[in-house]
């Protein structure tokens, strides 16, 4: 992990989570002490329908609440759709966006993802991007073109905000399968040159999070990767002892 560069854990609740799930929220921030919160940041993605009360909850703690998505608008008639604005207005920090389950699911593009963004920041949140391959295009050799075509695609040309981005292997999500460490540290380090290339000095500084099947038992040696800067987190997120156990292995 760049050392320079501090690290955030992020969960992604996905489609998870009830008003009980207070409780979740409530343990994690038991367990990120002062000593915790010094070394790492801790951001926490509910679905919609909780975003407002987990912000009025976390307002006293250091930890961050985030969206899943966000409209590229930020008003109109789009029903069931969530804005930039309803989420910074919600109390939210952050959006996770371009996730391959939206990719996939809803059939978003880049230049859709790169939209969200701009709105992103026009609400003065932060987006965290995702980019990741599918099996075939890993087992075909294309994981490297495929991530660098997102990354490119999904990005303006100047960054008028914080930006954060998710290597997320597709293949990787859900099924307890990750890539081995050299592979993480060979797509971590073509995003970083990439990034480089595009925004100059300003690339070294955008975090770069790793996302697949992060559990405790392999957070610490996927933290080590060069590059890697933090973890986007799913079905780990949801358990506040798993959570906090992977914060306290990227936070050293």
């Amino acid at each position: 992990m760049a050392r320079d560069l501090r690290p955030l854990v992020a969960g992604n609740w996905k489609m998870n989570g009830l008003r009980a799930s207070a409780e979740v929220l409530r343990a994690i921030m038991t367990g990120y002490d002062a000593a915790l919160a010094e070394r790492v940041d801790l951001l926490v993605c509910p679905p919609s329908t909780l975003v407002a009360s987990f912000a009025e909850m976390a307002r006293a703690s250091r930890v961050a609440i985030g969206g899943q998505d966000c409209h590229a608008d930020a008003s109109g008639a789009c029903t069931g759709d969530i804005s930039a604005e309803m989420l910074a207005d919600a109390g939210a920090a952050a959006v996770i966006l371009g996730h391959s389950e939206r990719r996939a699911c809803h059939g978003e593009t880049d230049a859709q993802v790169r939209s969200k963004a701009e709105a992103a920041w026009r609400a003065g949140l932060t987006p965290i991007v995702c980019v990741g391959e599918t099996r075939a295009e890993r087992d075909a050799g294309e994981a490297l073109s495929v991530v660098e075509r997102q990354v490119a695609g999904s990005l303006p040309a100047t960054l008028p905000g914080d930006l954060v981005l998710a290597y997320e292997p597709v293949w990787a999500i859900g099924t307890g399968l990750t890539p081995t460490t050299a592979d993480i540290a060979e797509v971590h380090g073509a995003i970083r040159r990439r990034l480089v290339a595009r925004y100059g000095a300003v690339g070294e500084g955008i975090r770069l999070l790793y996302g697949g099947s992060v559990k405790p038992g392999n957070a610490a040696e996927i933290g080590a990767v060069v590059h890697v800067n933090g973890a986007l987190v799913g079905g780990a997120s949801l358990v506040a002892d798993d959570f906090l156990a992977i914060a306290r292995a990227y936070g050293g």
